[in-house]
């Protein structure tokens, strides 16, 4: 096997100290136009490629963000199950690569800690998306490195922070089956534990129906797995429930999934059930039928998370930063109306 072209290999070809490479790719400098195109002459002879770990040592930036998504349930791959994710890290990447940063996506179990990989690559900075038990941000913080968090009710000032509000977002979708008169309306949900994102979209579905003078019953509630095969195994236990004529889901990929299995099942949407989801993942709208569902900007989370990183990287004393994305209602053909409550 062939060695790897260092510097100072180049520099012998070029007949250049290695001070002279180093200006030359780094653009710093005053280099005269003849030595540095023998220098780059050297470099595409050599096939050299420089040695980023080496730079940032340097440099003291390594020009690398960490990404952790949540792997909440046990062999479960919910980067490639869920479209969410890939939204959400094509507006990481983009805008890391836009300013010049490359990333390190990690699917972290929520039992594993991440600060040994982050210091061993020496990253400029961490986005963490989801929910973790206490030990891990305490963890987090002991790198002394920016950290974006996003989609995470942990309220530790030490972090920046990206999200929606999810509770409004429920609350607003729930709403909408209700002033289209449905009266006995299922949720389908993850499991529901104190704090993150699931409890905040029940705890809206429940506002909404109190305002309304409904009540939320158990046989109301579905739990699982937020994924599509759950949503479709759910649909056996939704259609047991007679009057359940509307069903909110607390994300896309489960309402669609239930639509598939409702389908197979012979029941109709929206003709016998309507379905009302939360995130509109790009499939949502081509998707037959079109769903009905609560909007959030998933591409602009991915991109707000970045440039905050970057500020904190680029600029001192930089302010801890939370930004609240807006959430709307998208109409398409997954809801009927019944009659308007009033």
């Amino acid at each position: 096997m062939n060695k790897r072209v260092t510097i100072k290999d180049v520099a012998k070809e070029a007949g250049v100290s290695i001070a002279t490479i180093s200006y030359v790719l780094n653009k710093k400098g005053r280099v005269r136009e003849e030595t540095e195109e023998k220098v780059m002459a050297a470099v595409k002879k050599l096939n050299y490629i420089p040695d980023i770990s080496a730079r940032s040592l340097v440099s003291k930036s390594s020009k690398l963000l960490g990404v952790v998504i949540p792997q909440t349930e046990v062999d479960r791959q919910l980067m490639l199950n869920n479209p969410f994710y890939s939204e959400f890290l094509s507006g990481v990447e983009y805008y890391a690569r836009k300013h010049n940063f490359q990333i390190i996506v990690s699917g972290t179990d929520i039992d594993k800690k991440y600060l040994d990989m982050a210091l061993e690559r020496n990253m400029d900075g961490i986005i963490v998306m989801g929910m973790y038990p206490d030990a891990f941000y305490e963890e987090l913080k002991k790198s002394n490195i920016p950290i974006v968090l996003v989609d995470s009710y942990c309220n530790d000032h030490y972090f920046h922070s990206v999200q929606i509000n999810d509770r409004y977002g429920a609350y607003l979708g729930t709403k909408h089956l209700i002033e289209n008169g449905h009266e006995h309306i299922g949720i389908l949900t993850g499991k529901i534990k104190a704090g993150g994102v699931v409890e905040e979209r029940y705890l809206g579905y429940q506002d909404a129906l109190k305002e309304y003078g409904l009540k939320t019953t158990k046989d109301l509630v579905f739990e699982g797995v937020v994924d599509f095969n759950y949503g479709i195994e759910s649909a056996k236990e939704i259609i047991k429930n007679k009057k359940i004529t509307a069903l909110f889901a607390s994300a896309d990929i489960l309402a669609l999934g239930v639509i598939k299995g409702l389908k197979g099942l012979g029941s109709k949407v929206p003709d016998d059930i309507s379905v009302m989801g939360f995130d509109d993942i790009y499939i949502s709208e081509i998707f037959d039928p079109g769903l009905t569902t609560v909007k959030q900007d998933i591409y602009k989370k991915g991109q707000k998370a970045v440039e905050i990183i970057v500020k904190s990287i680029t600029q001192d004393n930089n302010a801890k930063q939370e930004i609240v994305l807006p959430v709307d209602i998208m109409e398409r053909e997954t809801v009927k109306r019944l009659s308007a409550k009033s």
